[in-house]
């Protein structure tokens, strides 16, 4: 047994110093993020996300670019809520507060805006950011079951969209 103990760290090594987040998240991630709606051609545009601490603890700048000419900038906050339910949120600094919360190395959440519920996941794996965004049409909904203990209820909804996106760390 002892002769296996340096394998077993060896192997476990990697995990072990691996950054987890928020910490893997810091810094300049940018790529193309693809935009896919049903019945239309797939869009590409540019997409950065910046990552940096602020002076307050648990508080980071969470500044959203899109497109290549930078105008659609997004100056958001990300505050950490609750460390037990690994609950955090993006506030956008103008009265909307999106909660989000940490599943292993992603952060994922849910909002629904004009009859539109988006999920949001941003992981970090392999040294880069996966970013994907779910639209929902809330407004397209099928119901199907018979409202029994055996066959509920069950609405389905009409997925409106599909954003996903490879951020490279550049900074």
């Amino acid at each position: 047994m002892k002769k296996w103990v340096p394998i077993i760290l060896i192997a476990l090594f990697p995990t072990f110093c691996q950054a987890q987040f928020p910490d893997a998240f810091l810094g300049e991630w940018k790529g193309k993020l693809s935009w896919m709606v049903p019945g239309k051609e797939t869009r590409e545009f540019a997409m950065s996300l910046e990552v940096k601490k602020k002076d307050s603890v648990n508080t980071y700048n969470w500044f959203i670019k899109y497109g290549d000419n930078k105008t659609d900038i997004r100056p958001y906050t990300l505050k950490l809520i609750d460390t037990a339910k690994q609950q955090w949120a993006i506030d956008e600094d103008n009265g909307i507060i999106l909660d989000n919360y940490v599943a292993g190395n992603c952060l994922q959440g849910s909002f629904t805006v004009m009859n539109n519920t988006i999920v949001n996941n941003y992981c970090v794996e392999s040294g880069k950011m996966r970013v994907e965004f779910f639209t929902i049409r809330l407004t397209d909904k099928k119901t199907s079951g018979k409202g029994t203990a055996d066959s509920p209820s069950v609405d389905s909804y009409r997925m409106a969209g599909y954003q996903y996106g490879l951020l490279e760390k550049v900074r």
